[in-house]
């Protein structure tokens, strides 16, 4: 089609800016050009689509499906743009390319450092960005191009037939609390123990969150005060270390912090709640041998965390 030809990525940006505006004069204001300027290339973008892309409505304009497909894909073309002149860079200065990890706090304090040291260990003029995020914001950056690798929780990923996924690892989750807890005294610890304490959570819809909730219904219990909502691991530690509050986290978060004798995991029974940490790639027509090698130094280091290495 001719118009892909003519397409520039000026005016992808541009098809952008009036999604997140939906108004046309705010948009020639910050594309520093006049309205009518501005209505008239989108009314012959329109024409060479063979699609509306925009309808008007009392409080602005609104995409309409060709439209949202049409922007999806600008979207995914610049952060490619952009992602390749970084590539270039890196080049020019005698480097191998960058990879952008995207990581949930499931993988953040051991796993996926220990893969990143063991793939830069093999490619030398390789770099890498480490990028932590909730896995469904990861899942997002990663379609639209701005990450290679998605490295987190399995437990709520559905399938995605522009993607791939692989699980690494079991990772159950546990109970935690600052050392020297009250609920640290007590031999056996049930449900009820909990009751009169208040919890620093992490926000609805997580994986983590989820098994939570799945062994909170198991046991036949009432949801424990909420206190705190946060996604951040670091704020959550220093929370938990001055305060009697509780959390929940993977055993591996779990274990890690309780070697360094920062948090304990609390002898509570959880049921079955057995959660899965994997990785999410893009399914690329051209094989990119540097994100092949990556993805095979994560199950390297899979494998050793399996037999306790």
């Amino acid at each position: 089609m001719n118009w892909t030809k003519r397409l520039k990525l000026k005016q992808l940006n541009l098809l952008i800016i009036l999604s997140e505006t939906g108004n046309l004069s705010e948009t020639a204001r910050k594309a520093n050009m006049t309205q009518p300027a501005l209505s008239r290339w989108l009314k012959e973008l329109e024409e060479d689509v063979g699609h509306k892309l925009f309808v008007r409505h009392t409080k602005g304009m609104a995409a309409t499906e060709a439209g949202k497909v049409l922007i999806a894909h600008a979207q995914r073309i610049l952060v490619e743009a952009d992602r390749t002149q970084h590539d270039l860079n890196d080049l020019a200065h005698g480097q191998q390319r960058t990879l952008v990890i995207g990581m949930s706090p499931a993988a953040a304090p051991q796993f996926v450092p220990a893969v990143v040291a063991r793939f830069l260990n093999e490619h030398t003029n390789a770099h890498v960005e480490i990028q932590e995020g909730t896995m469904d914001g990861l899942i997002d950056r990663l379609r639209l191009g701005g990450l290679d690798l998605v490295v987190g929780r399995l437990d709520n990923y559905i399938p995605d037939g522009e993607m791939r996924s692989e699980l690494l690892y079991r990772d159950p989750i546990r109970i935690v609390a600052r050392p020297n807890h009250p609920l640290t005294q007590q031999d056996t610890i049930a449900w009820q123990d909990l009751e009169g304490y208040e919890w620093i959570i992490w926000p609805a819809g997580t994986p983590i969150r989820s098994r939570l909730d799945n062994a909170l219904s198991a046991a036949g219990v009432r949801p424990p005060v909420y206190r705190v909502k946060s996604s951040s691991q670091v704020a959550n530690l220093w929370l938990l270390q001055y305060s009697d509050m509780l959390s929940v986290a993977s055993q591996s978060v779990a274990e890690h912090f309780h070697q360094r004798g920062l948090l304990t995991e609390l002898n509570i029974p959880l049921g079955i709640v057995d959660g899965s940490v994997g990785m999410i790639w893009c399914d690329l027509a051209q094989p990119d041998e540097l994100l092949k090698h990556l993805r095979q130094c994560c199950r390297d280091v899979a494998g050793m965390e399996r037999v306790g290495m």
